[in-house]
């Protein structure tokens, strides 16, 4: 089959350019929109009394909820269009000049969400009634409830003002800052017989290479690359947490973790029961690293060696040949997904291609007024990146089932819990079919690799990086961390979850420094939820293999319907009680037969 070379994204049905007439309107359209936004808060939200009757703060709902549907579908798209610009060449510096004044924007429409969020708070005792008397009220029930009860998390009008204005030049450049420094980094490594320069993301994929001195050797050059950039990266860090830290305190938040459970709809006892289940299947998980360290030959693993590719190692995949696969595996799961994913190869939504420039890792974003999204990843050819690419199709799809359902932004808006369910779905269609369809032992072990891997990213991995977080919060209340600190937290955090799986000499100091999650301030925690969406998951797949396709119109009408309910109540939908610790553990038994198979072979 002709190899091809992974593809740059095509948003020209979006607008032609950053600097094109239909571009530049639909700035203007939003200003435009949100200035008229403003009037209709001075003019008639403002002048409500205490004693309006129902019918006319009905009417005012309403007009709230159609304005901020349009609003937020506008900004959402021409957001993406510029992210799509400064994700892929961090050289651009039309693109960082045209964020510079969309963020201020942004801020304009952020304010208006916390004007509203005081609004709704201030008549909650009569939503009942509101929702009773008008229809488009009724529909977004959810949201008027969710934003009524977090209303008693805000400072005064003029503090929000001052932290929304304040994040562009401090929260938002200190994010900025990360993505140029880790993004424009050009590491000098010897790889098939030639000096070449990498970008930090093909140094970071190397992690997976079938020679075990060059993923020593990558190992080594990374760990160099990011001492050279510690500091930058630290005050980063230090800025963002802080700030975090401040806010959380002026908003009455009970800790850091407090805002981060409200934003994935859950509650400390759902996220409780699945943590213990996570630290008690940590033994488990170390079976898997020593299993693996016997078969390269070694009592424990190294760093380097934690993503050494096991089995038929050989294999690699064209674009082509990932594409046709998915489209094959995903066909037999639903026709539905099948087309999304056609779509989205045939007209060029996904960016593949490793250069320097461009973000690391791998993101999905939606573009809603073309209904449509648009999909980063750094593909390699490996089946770890085929899995990969498969995760955020997943997430394509997820929108597509929000699009298609005609829900608007208010009613589609998925707190990163639930967004993660269609995403592991796709990503566990394929490595269970896969599994299903090989009969060569070296084939099975290399994809059970593959999954356990990544199984073991999102628990184990996944959990250090919390407790990182979270000591991180607690310690900077006190003081700034050095980049000395940041790596010790880091190191502790491994040697925590990772136990005896591991070399405790050879661990991942700087993990910190290049995972972007940890320098969103919008974001902090951004790690149990992908806890979560792979357990969650995987306890919907097991009810698929017991219903089969019946199970199909459920599960995406639950998509569709992720931004109207809190995490327990769509879960029960299935029979899932996610408060008690049982769920959790059965969806990790599931992982345990793979570890026994995998030890087993």
């Amino acid at each position: 089959m002709k190899k091809t070379t992974p593809p740059h994204w095509d948003l020209s049905n979006v607008y032609p350019g950053l600097d094109s007439p239909e571009f530049n309107a639909g700035l203007k359209k939003l200003s435009t929109q949100i200035d008229d936004f403003e009037t209709f808060f001075s003019n008639k939200i403002s002048q409500n009394t205490p004693d309006s009757s129902v019918a006319d703060l009905a009417a005012l709902a309403e007009e709230l909820i159609t304005r901020f549907n349009k609003s937020y579908d506008l900004a959402e798209t021409l957001g993406a269009f510029i992210y799509s610009f400064i994700t892929t060449d961090s050289f651009d510096q039309l693109a960082k000049k045209i964020l510079s004044q969309f963020e201020q924007t942004e801020v304009r429409l952020r304010m208006l969400g916390i004007q509203a969020k005081e609004w709704i708070g201030s008549v909650a005792h009569l939503l009942p009634e509101i929702i009773e008397n008008s229809t488009s009220a009724s529909e977004h029930a959810f949201f008027l409830q969710e934003t009524a009860e977090q209303s008693q998390y805000l400072m005064n009008s003029d503090e929000e003002a001052l932290a929304a204005e304040l994040s562009l030049s401090g929260t938002s450049g200190w994010e900025k800052l990360q993505g140029t420094v880790t993004s424009q980094m050009k590491i000098n490594f010897e790889l098939d017989g030639e000096m070449q320069e990498l970008s930090s993301p093909a140094l970071i994929n190397l992690h997976s290479h079938p020679d075990e001195d060059v993923r020593k050797r990558a190992y080594e050059a990374e760990m160099e690359a990011w001492e050279a950039v510690k500091e930058p990266l630290a005050a980063s860090m230090n800025g963002i947490k802080g700030t975090v830290n401040t806010l959380n305190k002026r908003r009455g938040r009970e800790d850091a973790l407090h805002a981060s459970i409200d934003a994935a709809r859950m509650d400390r006892a759902s996220l409780e029961a699945m943590l213990e289940a996570m630290k008690d299947s940590f033994p488990m998980f170390q079976r898997y690293f020593l299993a693996k360290a016997k078969r390269l030959g070694k009592k424990k693993l190294p760093w380097w060696d934690v993503f050494a590719p096991v089995g038929d190692s050989n294999k690699t995949y064209s674009y082509q040949e990932a594409s046709e696969f998915i489209l094959e595996q995903f066909g037999g799961f639903s026709p539905k997904l099948k087309d999304l994913a056609q779509r989205a190869f045939s007209e060029n939504w996904i960016d593949a291609e490793q250069r320097v420039g461009k973000r690391g890792g791998a993101f999905c974003m939606g573009v809603p007024n073309v209904r449509e999204s648009r999909i980063l990843s750094n593909f390699d050819g490996t089946f770890d990146q085929l899995s990969t690419l498969a995760h955020e199709l997943g997430h394509a799809f997820h929108n597509e089932c929000i699009y298609s359902a005609g829900k608007t932004a208010l009613q589609g808006d998925t707190p990163m819990t639930l967004a993660e369910t269609a995403s592991i779905m796709c990503e566990t269609v394929v490595v269970n079919a896969v599994l299903a369809q090989t009969t060569d032992p070296a084939e099975e072990l290399s994809i059970l690799e593959t999954s356990l891997l990544g199984a073991s990213q999102v628990i184990v991995d996944i959990y250090s990086r919390y407790l990182f977080e979270k000591e991180v919060f607690e310690r900077r209340a006190d003081a700034e961390l050095s980049a000395e600190d940041l790596c010790e937290i880091m190191e502790r955090a491994q040697k925590a979850t990772y136990g005896d799986g591991l070399d405790e000499r050879y661990l991942h100091k700087y993990m910190w420094t290049w995972k972007p999650h940890y320098y969103s301030a919008g974001l902090s925690f951004y790690n149990f939820p992908y806890a979560f969406g792979l357990l969650f998951a995987t306890g919907l797949y097991a009810i698929y293999e017991q219903r089969g396709d019946e199970f199909i119109p459920d599960y995406i009408n639950l998509l569709a319907s992720t931004g109207e309910g809190r995490a327990a109540e769509l879960a029960d939908r299935f029979g899932i009680n996610i408060r008690e610790k049982k769920f959790w553990e059965d969806s990790l038994k599931v992982i345990e037969k793979q570890v026994d198979r995998y030890c087993q072979l």
